[in-house]
């Protein structure tokens, strides 16, 4: 399922967003934007395990109407009065569908997926699915990679389609 904590994408890194005003329409919208249905839960405290990096979002708004948490009102990117024990997480009702990953025993794919993409995330689980674009011509286009078990692998063309290209497109920011 679609559960875990949420980062978002600004100035090329991730980094997360804090609990303070974080409740149902936030993870509402993050639920919408990556393509994973309704929001049924809005955890903070560090529910999916403490981030890292920078803490990019505090003092949220969202109406839940918004396509990206950067629509809700928020304070100025970066401010905030939190540390990685607050980072919000979110519970969505539906699954994040990637085509296959190439694995150690698949060492060329017969079709890479390119997209033409680019920032948010939710990280699920103990090891969390992060997706980036690599090579590509800027950051909204490239070579689709998901990291598993640490490893960063790339997609497999062979069932990847405008669908799938839409939802990557979504979560990373690029329209």
């Amino acid at each position: 399922r679609c559960v875990g904590r949420v980062e978002v994408q600004h100035l090329g890194r991730w980094g997360t967003v804090c609990d303070d005003t974080w409740d149902l329409a936030a993870a509402q919208v993050t639920c919408t934007h990556l393509g994973c249905g309704s929001a049924l839960g809005a955890p903070g405290h560090a529910h999916f395990g403490g981030g890292s990096g920078p803490i990019w979002l505090d003092g949220l708004s969202c109406s839940g109407e918004e396509l990206t948490l950067a629509q809700c009102r928020l304070h100025t990117w970066g401010e905030h009065d939190c540390s990685h024990a607050e980072d919000a997480g979110a519970v969505c009702s539906g699954e994040l569908r990637w085509s296959q990953v190439c694995s150690a025993e698949h060492q060329v794919c017969p079709s890479e997926a390119q997209v033409s993409a680019g920032g948010a995330q939710v990280h699920s689980g103990a090891d969390p699915p992060q997706v980036r674009l690599r090579a590509g011509p800027g950051p909204c286009a490239g070579q689709v990679q998901v990291l598993h078990n640490r490893t960063w692998h790339q997609v497999c063309g062979l069932t990847w389609g405008l669908p799938e290209a839409q939802v990557l497109c979504r979560q990373l920011g690029c329209g």
